[in-house]
């Protein structure tokens, strides 16, 4: 998993060189250099600067007389780290960077220096980073502020270029679909789709096309518009789901057809519907860390449910209940009951199968509440079949 790997690990990652030689070099790179590691191999330049890259972090690998592991050598240096930081980005790609910076956050206790400024600025910024300048928030000076900002808002850029197109083309086609109707009135009809439809009752004496299936759409005041609730667990854990859904709710806004509101929670609620325009001012709305209780946060969101019918609840939460858990039950079945299509989110993110409530989700699921860990990639589909109220695509879960 991220943030767990080993010195080994990272270096499986990087570009293989001459076979002849690279058998030893890579163990020596692994083995870190004492003296059994048996081979014989010394590096020298880039090879030399990378081991020091990885040995600062990760450590040799191999013990010192009392039995202890030996410290890795980064230790809490600003200026220290700044320059390691920058000979990662010389030595390895992007993706390996974004590990090895999540590592010396977790491993060494760097969090504290992300509150410089100068240090936001050399760091390579993924989802991981912006959940930990999130729940590093309140503590952080004004001074850095800005720079956080910048960081944040750059990824989250990066994340509504990569997701929004695909997201807005498959609800759009969820949301043509499920306003459909059979029995349209003149001037609903969608003659594309009616045509082709019955194409198969073509005529070629008359040159024409005996329609015995129309197609048309909704009135939109009555059909079309779909009510989005997105209902977000802001614990410590659910801190990359924090940050794609409130990309997604961002995106979901921009929609006409969608009214969306985007709502977090830890043992308050707090509804950011008002700030769905700028992401970035949703997730400096956040507070990341905290107690859970799910019970309220839906009270709060049933409670904002105006056509039970034509919404979609998304809650996103590892399903670890710090409130009332019966009542949690109840609620959900209640807005089952009432028309609302109800989908658990154990976690939103690419990171997989995330530590979550197994009792809790069993008991959803009773409810016909499916609950399953998402991708970001997989979100739009998942949105999709909720509006057209058909099955939910649910990945296997361990």
């Amino acid at each position: 998993m991220a943030g767990t790997v080993s010195k080994g690990d990272t270096l499986m990652t990087t570009e293989l060189r001459d076979p002849a030689s690279e058998r030893l070099r890579r163990w020596r790179l692994v083995l870190g250099g004492n003296d059994a590691d048996g081979t014989g191999c010394a590096l020298s330049g880039k090879d030399a600067a990378m081991d020091g890259a990885l040995t600062a972090l990760y450590g040799r690998g191999d013990k010192k007389q009392t039995g202890k592991d030996r410290s890795a050598g980064l230790g809490a240096s600003a200026p220290s780290v700044a320059r390691w930081l920058g000979d990662i980005r010389t030595y390895f790609p992007s993706s390996v960077v974004q590990v090895m910076q999540r590592d010396a956050i977790d491993r060494l206790g760097l969090s504290t220096l992300l509150l410089e400024p100068e240090m936001l600025e050399a760091v390579e910024a993924d989802v991981h980073l912006v959940g930990t300048l999130l729940s590093l928030n309140r503590a952080m000076p004004e001074t850095t502020k800005e720079t956080a900002r910048a960081v944040v808002r750059k990824v989250v850029e990066d994340l509504e270029k990569r997701l929004a197109t695909r997201t807005r083309a498959t609800l759009t086609g969820a949301l043509d679909r499920s306003a459909r109707i059979n029995r349209p009135r003149h001037h609903d009809i969608d003659w594309n789709r009616t045509i082709a439809a019955n194409l198969k009752h073509y005529l070629p004496e008359y040159r024409t096309i005996v329609p015995e299936r129309l197609i048309g759409y909704g009135r939109a005041s009555q059909s079309v518009k779909k009510e989005v609730v997105l209902c977000i667990d802001q614990s410590g854990s659910m801190a990359a789901s924090v940050v794609y859904a409130s990309v997604f709710g961002a995106v979901l806004a921009s929609m006409r057809s969608i009214d969306t509101r985007l709502v977090v929670f830890d043992t308050a609620v707090v509804d950011l519907t008002d700030q769905l325009d700028d992401p970035v001012d949703v997730l400096f709305g956040t507070q990341l860390g905290g107690g859970t209780d799910i019970n309220r946060a839906l009270a709060y969101c049933q409670s904002q449910i105006t056509r039970p019918a034509e919404t979609v609840v998304v809650l996103i939460s590892d399903l670890y209940e710090g409130g009332i858990r019966d009542e949690m039950l109840k609620r959900v079945a209640a807005m089952k009951a009432s028309g609302v299509q109800f989908v658990a989110l154990l976690a939103l993110s690419d990171e997989g199968a995330p530590a979550y409530d197994r009792e809790h989700a069993a008991a959803l699921a009773a409810l016909g509440a499916p609950a399953f860990a998402c991708t970001p990639d997989l979100f739009p589909e998942v949105m999709a079949a909720a509006i057209e109220k058909r099955p939910i695509p649910v990945p296997d879960m361990p």
